[in-house]
């Protein structure tokens, strides 16, 4: 394998911000943020949505409105 072609392979924290479920998996994405996860301090990635939250592999659907859009969307196109 030719030296300096393939970024460094670690593991990094990826925490679920839905859910604040948290797990380590190897990865080659890089970060500036670390936190401390079982006593280890990794590189800290967060993400929306993982198997922890997401409904296909919960079996539980969650309805997350950001930002009132669909009060927005409610309100825009009631008169019509």
């Amino acid at each position: 394998m030719k030296k300096n072609t393939h970024p460094d392979y670690k593991d990094v924290l990826f925490v679920d911000t839905s859910s604040n479920a948290k797990f380590v998996c190897g990865s080659t994405l890089q970060t500036k943020e670390t936190a401390e996860h079982e006593g280890k301090e990794y590189p800290v990635l967060y993400v929306s949505v993982s198997s922890d939250s997401h409904p296909t592999y919960t079996g539980n659907t969650k309805f997350v409105d950001t930002e009132g859009r669909v009060d927005k969307f409610r309100k825009r196109y009631q008169k019509k």
